[in-house]
């Protein structure tokens, strides 16, 4: 009450007020980023904290295709990096402008692979001014987890979560912890594929992915997902149905948007999207069954992702195999967020995560689960 009383009067005379510790000040709101550069994408995030969770001031997102041809040459070639650091000017005057105060960037599979990391980093601060670090799968994983962690089941004591990447795809086996009064997962188990979108459609260039080679694709990764599986007896707990699943990349997003036949991609209506394994199916046959001109013209795909997602479709169907859970949640979250949540946490900023933006099927869902119906929630209703 004394607060609102100095900031009416201090605006009724156009004085301001001296208080116990001097003239009091309109304190601006602290800001944090979050900057991700991946294999295909370069993603930042600017947010404010409020309540539990954050809000979202300024993003950026570009595709700079930076690990291009590195699977042949071995280093990040010279027009990969002049997209990238092109791109991350722009994050840097995004951040510059809107005075943020603290700021983790962070680079992943691509920079971990190339033999040129170390200068390309260094060429990237001294034309930006941003100092990136390179992160190991496993703190990728962590934090991806982190970021997407509150959309996972109240009552469920296990999640997969995994993340398909343009140069890896992370898998994480993850358990309730009894911390923070059950609201957290810590890490079991993570295995780091190097397959991606990007290292998948390069190894196939110039080719329209045949239905042969999709299915060779699909149980080629699904190999490489059996010991992962038996060394933590992960198809015991799916079968009890015990375990989450949980999925936070571009392909899921978007066999998402395609599902719901959007004619423009809305994340309101994606994050937290609760869809079968049958709708999921569907979703990616009406996807790979169509030839590169089609799938660019469906309005959330686009010709600058249509060659991606086929081999994306064929990682999720991989996993999706493996794990017959039924169900997948989508979230439209990740790295960033996990990555902010850590920022404000440090500096005692007590969050927990935004709830998912679409609220509207999370609300159903509740009904749902309040009524005891054992039915998959619909999916797709406004």
């Amino acid at each position: 009450m004394g607060n609102q009383a100095v900031s009416d009067g201090g605006a009724r005379n156009g004085k301001r007020r001296r208080g116990k510790y001097g003239f009091a000040r309109h304190r601006k709101p602290r800001l944090y980023g979050a900057l991700d550069l991946g294999t295909n994408n370069c993603r930042l995030l600017i947010t404010r904290p409020t309540g539990q969770g954050f809000r979202v001031i300024a993003s950026f997102s570009k595709i700079v295709r930076l690990g291009e041809g590195l699977n042949d040459q071995g280093f990040l070639s010279e027009e990969a990096m002049s997209r990238t650091i092109s791109a991350l000017s722009i994050c840097s005057e995004k951040l510059k402008a809107f005075d943020v105060t603290r700021t983790r960037n962070i680079a992943t599979e691509a920079c971990r692979r190339a033999a040129n990391c170390d200068g390309f980093l260094s060429q990237i601060e001294q034309d930006t001014g941003l100092n990136f670090e390179t992160i190991t799968s496993h703190e990728e994983a962590r934090l991806a987890l982190k970021g997407c962690q509150n959309l996972i089941g109240d009552h469920i004591k296990h999640a997969l979560v995994f993340d398909i990447g343009g140069g890896s795809t992370e898998i994480v086996w993850a358990h309730r912890s009894e911390a923070n009064g059950g609201r957290e997962f810590n890490i079991t188990d993570v295995i780091s594929l190097p397959l991606g979108v990007v290292t998948l459609a390069e190894a196939h260039e110039g080719e329209e992915i045949s239905s042969s080679l999709y299915e060779k694709m699909v149980t080629d990764i699904g190999a490489q997902l059996d010991g992962f599986c038996n060394k933590n007896d992960i198809k015991e707990k799916v079968a009890s149905g015990d375990v989450h699943m949980l999925g936070t990349s571009g392909t899921v997003t978007t066999l998402g948007a395609v599902h719901l036949n959007l004619p423009q991609y809305d994340r309101s209506k994606i994050d937290g999207l609760r869809i079968s394994f049958e709708e999921l199916g569907k979703a990616s046959q009406n996807l790979t069954g169509l030839n590169y001109q089609d799938r660019s013209a469906i309005p959330c795909i686009g010709a600058e992702r249509a060659e991606l997602v086929v081999p994306g479709c064929a990682i999720l169907e991989a996993i999706c195999k493996t794990w017959p859970v039924g169900q997948l949640r989508i979230a439209d979250r990740g790295l960033r967020e996990g990555m902010l949540l850590e920022l404000m946490a440090e500096d005692g900023i007590q969050v927990t995560g935004n709830p998912a933006a679409n609220s509207l099927q999370t609300e159903h869902a509740n009904q749902v689960n309040e009524t005891g119906s054992n039915g998959t929630p619909s999916i797709g209703t406004p």
